[in-house]
């Protein structure tokens, strides 16, 4: 994967889940079983297929705190 760049990661960090169970919750507050079942079954194509990997590699390192850090210190626009 490669490192996503700053916009991405801010973007990402407003983005909710755009369909289904957890329609409308941020991709980064998905339970963690979501984002690794998704994995297991494959991400979407596009763009929130790339969030949703993004998510699960954060997830799989215990790494949301720097979205949940980005959402705090970079309002959405």
């Amino acid at each position: 994967m490669l490192q996503p760049d700053r916009e991405f990661l801010i973007k990402l960090a407003h983005t909710k889940m755009p369909y289904g169970k957890y329609k409308d919750r941020d991709l980064i507050d998905l339970p963690e079983y979501y984002v690794v079942w998704y994995h297991s079954k494959g991400f979407p194509k596009g763009k929130l297929g790339e969030m949703l990997e993004t998510v699960y590699t954060l997830k799989l390192n215990g790494l949301e705190q720097i979205i949940k850090n980005i959402k705090r210190n970079f309002p959405k626009k």
